[in-house]
C-alpha cells in the first residue's frame, strides 16, 4: 500500500487539471456575454431619441445586468482556477492585475459570488418591478411574489454566509478556544 499510495495522490493531485477546461469554457463565454451586449447596446442607442425614459430604463438595466454577469464570470475564473488548479503565472507582474487576485480565498470567493447574485436579483427585480401593471398578466401576483421571495433567499444566504465566515475569523486564531466577543 506504500507503494500505491504515492501514485493515487499524485493522480488525484493531477485531477485538479480537470477543471481547466471549464474555466477555459467560462472565459469563452464571455465573448458570448460581449455579443449580447452589444446588441443590447445597439438597441439602446438607436432608440435614444424615440424610447421611452421607462423602455431607456429598461435597456439600460439589461446593459447592467450583462456587465454584472461579466464580473461574476471573470470573479469565477479567476479565482476558481487560482484557487483550485494553478496561480496565473502572467498576471503576477502585470500592473493591471486586480488586488483581490490571488488574495481571494473559497470563502471570499462564496461572498463575492452571492453578492454578485444578490445584485444581479436586484436588477431582475426592478425590470420586473417596473414592468408591473404594463398589462393584466403583469400586476402583482404570483409571480412577482416568488422572484421577491428568491431575492429575499439571496440576500439571507449573503448574510448567512458573511456571518459564518466572520465566527470562523474569530475561532479559528484560538484553533478550539471560546471565541472572543
Amino acid at each position: 500500500m506504500a507503494k500505491i499510495s504515492p501514485t493515487i495522490e499524485k493522480g488525484l493531485f493531477a485531477a485538479r487539471w480537470l477543471l481547466a477546461p471549464l474555466y477555459i469554457g467560462l472565459a469563452l463565454s464571455l465573448a458570448l456575454v460581449l455579443v449580447r451586449f452589444a446588441i443590447n447596446f445597439w438597441d439602446l442607442a438607436s432608440t435614444i431619441v424615440t424610447a421611452s425614459s421607462h423602455d431607456f430604463t429598461l435597456n439600460l438595466l439589461s446593459i447592467l445586468d450583462l456587465v454584472l454577469l461579466g464580473n461574476l464570470i471573470l470573479i469565477v475564473v479567476f479565482a476558481g482556477y487560482e484557487n483550485f488548479v494553478s496561480k496565473i503565472d502572467a498576471a503576477q507582474e502585470s500592473e493591471d492585475r486586480p488586488h483581490w487576485m490571488g488574495t481571494i480565498d473559497f470563502s471570499g470567493l462564496k461572498l463575492k459570488l452571492i453578492g454578485s447574485l444578490v445584485a444581479i436579483s436586484v436588477i431582475e427585480l426592478l425590470r420586473d418591478f417596473i414592468h408591473l401593471g404594463e398589462t393584466p398578466e403583469q400586476a402583482v401576483g404570483q409571480g412577482f411574489m416568488w422572484r421577491v421571495l428568491i431575492h429575499l433567499v439571496f440576500v439571507l444566504s449573503a448574510v448567512m454566509f458573511a456571518l459564518a465566515d466572520f465566527i470562523a475569523a474569530k475561532i479559528a486564531p484560538h484553533h478550539g478556544s471560546t471565541p472572543q466577543v
